[in-house]
């Protein structure tokens, strides 16, 4: 099928969404929630776009709204531009120091008038995206999840206190888009013997301690995640925990 975004046609297939085709064909679309490994969040609301079909002109999020036949899409509008603004600034709100693409996109829709005027969390960084929970329940661990209600809803583990089912993997971390997740990780001094100093990563209040590759020595997982890879995975298990995702096809292919 063919769809128009901004004047240009594009080739869609069915079941894809217009955030997704805009994408690939180079169109930027400012989106926060939004993982190509984790669709369908729709929660920060950033990716509205105009779209005219075959019922009339509406406002829809382009990252849940699928694409369709002869389907308009114009993704700078004067009202798609005011609602973004409008959500940047309330973002900006949310999480006043939040790092990434909410500093920079507010810097391009010019939101820098924002007051602070019911935030109690100045240093807070988090907006809520649900992308960290999300990319946790997909592992199946169910380590975090969102909590309370309010102003007082956050991000933890449940009662808030270090999961056993977190395996220290900070996949969290990797698709939070503010850089709201810490984690410490302690290189520390990695010598052998008995008395070996391990490095360590200490994330959601747990402390693991991390497996060095065979090959080139870095640091490159838990053992947790590695027991649980081993748990999922039907060949080459030994390897996979000797070696770091780097150095894995160039040991594989020497075997």
């Amino acid at each position: 099928m063919r769809i128009i975004i901004d004047d240009k046609p594009y080739e869609a297939q069915p079941g894809q969404y217009v955030l997704e085709i805009a994408r690939q064909n180079g169109v930027e679309i400012p989106a926060l929630c939004h993982h190509e490994a984790l669709q369908g969040q729709a929660c920060c609301r950033l990716c509205v776009v105009e779209a005219e079909a075959a019922e009339g002109s509406s406002i829809v999020v382009s990252c849940t709204y699928p694409a369709k036949e002869g389907l308009r899409v114009n993704t700078r509008s004067v009202r798609v531009t005011r609602l973004r603004r409008a959500i940047l600034a309330l973002l900006k709100e949310q999480a006043p120091e939040a790092e990434g693409k909410l500093p920079e996109y507010c810097a391009e829709y010019g939101v820098s008038d924002y007051a602070l005027q019911y935030n109690e969390k100045p240093e807070e960084k988090c907006i809520l995206c649900g992308l960290c929970s999300k990319a946790c329940e997909k592992l199946g661990s169910f380590a975090i999840q969102t909590t309370m209600r309010g102003i007082d809803r956050v991000v933890a583990p449940p009662f808030n206190e270090p999961s056993e089912a977190c395996i220290g993997c900070a996949s969290c971390k990797k698709v939070c888009p503010t850089g709201a997740i810490e984690s410490i990780e302690d290189l520390g001094a990695q010598t052998d013997g008995p008395n070996a100093v391990h490095p360590t990563r200490t994330i959601w209040g747990k402390t693991f301690e991390l497996i060095q590759c065979a090959a080139c020595g870095k640091p490159f997982a838990t053992k947790e995640e590695l027991e649980w890879l081993k748990e999922r995975l039907t060949k080459d298990t030994d390897l996979n925990q000797e070696y770091c995702p780097k150095c894995r096809g160039r040991e594989s292919t020497n075997k």
